[in-house]
């Protein structure tokens, strides 16, 4: 039998614009706000383990490499990982 986890209550305050488009977000998607918002949190931090997981590969790579244009490009890849394009 799987066990649910316990919920734990959270009080956030969303800038107007924000909750309006999560308010929006959850109408399409017939669910609730709260709802809504766990699911954008938890596509959120599943991004930022894909971001982390990109610069370590990275960074594996440009370790493993001694060709400078691969170095080159590589080096480029994390500056985007890391600073953003």
């Amino acid at each position: 039998m799987a066990t649910k986890e316990q919920a734990v209550r959270q009080s956030v305050s969303l800038p107007t614009r924000l909750a309006c488009q999560v308010r929006s977000l959850a109408k399409n998607r017939k669910t609730s706000m709260n709802h809504a918002l766990v699911e954008l949190i938890e596509a959120g931090m599943e991004s930022i383990e894909a971001e982390k997981t990109k610069f370590f590969e990275l960074a594996d790579q440009l370790s493993a490499t001694s060709d400078p244009v691969e170095q080159k490009r590589i080096k480029e890849m994390l500056a985007r990982v890391t600073f953003g394009e």
